[in-house]
């Protein structure tokens, strides 16, 4: 099969187009044919050497993908053979087989496109954990978030309407603010030419929001903290502006505030399993009927992963990502 991977970490271009052997199902997996992967910024932490893969997973990148089932594992229902689904998978995604854990896919519903299909585990597994799991965001709440139009940050603002959270965002540039706006974000703030402290104050009166979903950290912490109305939750999923932060701890308690975070990739497989049941039970209707729906930016060749991986380090893009094969 055709896979993309590297040798030494660096820029896009150590990514390279290789023939592999096509991998075998075990016991609780399946054999997808894949048709899209979606590219994501773990995948281009990978890349860069700060990432890797946790012990056992493919070293080839990619962790979200739509396809059909091909072969079967051990311990499988016959019933997934030449489904169309679309799965959350450790690595693996960037080639024309990957293996999945049978739990952690997701049945394609009749009018769902598979490139769309492709785009959605990565954000919607780790938004609906983190905003609604970990955050504990409910109707009437009011939720900031950073990287308004990036792939979390559009799965974000769509499913926080959906569940009744009044959304403001951050982007950085006007113009992505105004396509945040279209999306369907209440609120959206140009973090480069406005202070977004200043500006969540004045949009919610003083009081402050219930939910920050960050994912900036370093010096972004405390001024996030400053955005929170009491009793607020704080919910960290990626470190781009640092790993290290320095708080009002004495603001923190009297302020009642809760501070949390996750990442998704190195949690067990059980747990991956009863989110994927979840995200089935709560949300998966929506996907069915149409009324939630990836932001989708543009999609790529398997061979042109390099491209893909420079489209989102420029930073340019609207939502999601994905390469065909």
């Amino acid at each position: 099969m055709l896979a993309i991977g590297f040798d030494e970490p660096g820029g896009p271009d150590v990514l390279r187009a290789r023939e592999l052997p096509v991998p075998r199902p075990g016991a609780g997996e399946v054999l997808i044919k894949v048709a899209f992967a979606g590219v994501n910024r773990p995948d281009v932490a990978q890349r860069q050497g700060h990432y890797p893969p946790p012990p056992g997973a493919s070293p080839i990148p990619g962790l979200e993908l739509s396809g059909t089932v091909v072969a079967l594992g051990a311990g499988v229902p016959s019933e997934l053979a030449g489904q169309e689904v679309c799965a959350l998978v450790t690595g693996g995604g960037y080639a024309e087989y990957c293996l999945a854990k049978a739990g952690h896919c997701l049945l394609v519903p009749e009018g769902l496109p598979l490139d769309q299909a492709a785009a959605i585990p990565e954000t919607l597994f780790t938004v609906w954990h983190n905003v609604f799991e970990r955050g504990f965001a409910v109707a009437g709440e009011t939720m900031l978030v950073h990287g308004g139009t990036s792939g979390i940050g559009t799965m974000a603002v769509k499913l926080a309407r959906l569940f009744g959270i009044e959304v403001i965002v951050t982007c950085g540039s006007d113009e992505k603010c105004a396509e945040a706006l279209r999306l369907g974000a209440d609120h959206a703030i140009n973090y480069r030419t406005q202070d977004f402290v200043e500006e969540v104050r004045a949009l919610t009166d003083g009081c402050g929001v219930d939910l920050v979903l960050d994912m900036v950290a370093g010096d972004y912490v405390a001024r996030n903290l400053k955005c929170l109305a009491e009793d607020g939750r704080h919910v960290t999923i990626a470190v781009q502006g640092g790993v290290r932060a320095e708080i009002n701890m004495a603001q923190v308690m009297m302020r009642r505030y809760t501070l949390t975070g996750s990442t998704l990739r190195a949690r067990s497989d059980g747990f991956k399993a009863l989110l994927a049941d979840d995200i089935q039970r709560n949300v998966w209707d929506m996907v069915a009927d149409g009324r939630l729906r990836p932001a989708m930016d543009c999609r790529f060749p398997l061979r042109e992963a390099a491209a893909a991986h420079a489209r989102m380090e420029a930073g340019d893009h609207i939502g999601k990502i994905v390469l065909e094969t």
